[in-house]
């Protein structure tokens, strides 16, 4: 980012954040799902929040692996979400879950001008009917308290690069909004589920055992291993080949965009794991935070 003065914007911290439906049940469900343990992603939403009150930020950034967009990466730029969510992935598992919260449209519009500006293939989406996805609506009940909530789409047919800059196009935006800002790119690291008739391997089904194969627990810890230290241009330089192609929820965009918006291949800033890496019906997740301009 640019030097900062006092009326700059700025991102204040970011992170990996996992949104699966199982963290959106009852404590007496997780615990029997987890052999008498609840996940620990559910204490790590609450070292998160301790990481969220100390910076004070003004808006959420969430970047949600579950909107799926083509042809435009898309902005929300709603004033006000208020409704009854239903997940029409598996209704029978998430739903009736209520959510109220408010959008940021002038963020959301200084993102589409610095887009406009430098190229970039993205617009601002504003209908009253426009669904919401729990990649965002599971991280607003667990995490919000009030902040404006601006969620960012993963362009399905955009290339690694695509998500960099716009990413750097988010980080550009907040720079002249004169705002704090958190980025929470929602969603897990591998992304392989397993089959619908699979049996657990451990009775704890969050254990990283029952990940989907060794393969993708191993290369998971590798890139928490290059997150912890910063490394962010090593993953990224072998991304499109080898992180991506595992996949990446949402083939990385995500992180990509989360990345962008800190610098790109020049970020160097250190991951603090907030949870254990744990399955998700084979997915590897994790909570994992960055902290950004004080």
């Amino acid at each position: 980012m640019t030097e900062a003065t006092a009326m700059e914007g700025r991102i204040v911290g970011a992170a990996l954040v996992s949104h699966h439906p199982g963290l959106a049940q009852d404590e007496d469900f997780r615990l029997k799902a987890g052999d008498g343990r609840d996940s620990d992603l559910i204490a790590g939403y609450g070292r998160l929040r301790r990481h969220l009150d100390r910076v004070a930020a003004d808006t959420l950034v969430i970047i949600d692996t579950h909107w799926f967009t083509t042809g435009y990466h898309l902005i929300d730029a709603g004033a006000r979400y208020e409704g009854s969510y239903v997940s029409d992935e598996m209704p029978w598992y998430l739903a009736d879950r209520p959510y109220a919260y408010d959008g940021d449209p002038a963020l959301a519009r200084l993102c589409e001008a610095v887009a406009e500006e430098r190229g970039i293939m993205a617009r601002c989406a504003d209908h009253p009917a426009l669904p919401r996805h729990y990649g965002t609506v599971n991280l607003v009940n667990a995490l919000g308290k009030g902040e404006k909530v601006l969620t960012l789409s993963c362009c399905q047919n955009a290339q690694n690069e695509h998500f960099l800059a716009m990413g750097a196009v988010l980080g550009e935006a907040v720079r002249r909004s004169g705002k704090r800002v958190v980025i929470l790119a929602s969603g897990a690291l591998s992304h392989k589920f397993v089959p619908i008739d699979w049996q657990q391997v451990h009775p704890r089904i969050y254990h990283p055992d029952n990940v989907s194969s060794a393969h993708h627990r191993a290369r998971d810890q590798e890139a928490i291993a290059l997150l912890t230290a910063g490394r962010h241009g090593d993953l990224l330089r072998d991304f499109a080949e080898d992180f991506r192609r595992l996949p990446w929820e949402a083939l990385g965009a995500h992180y990509l965009q989360m990345v962008g918006a800190l610098g790109g291949v020049a970020c160097t800033a250190r991951g603090e794991c907030l949870s254990e890496y744990e399955n998700a019906r084979g997915t590897g997740n994790i909570h994992i935070w960055f902290e950004g301009d004080a």
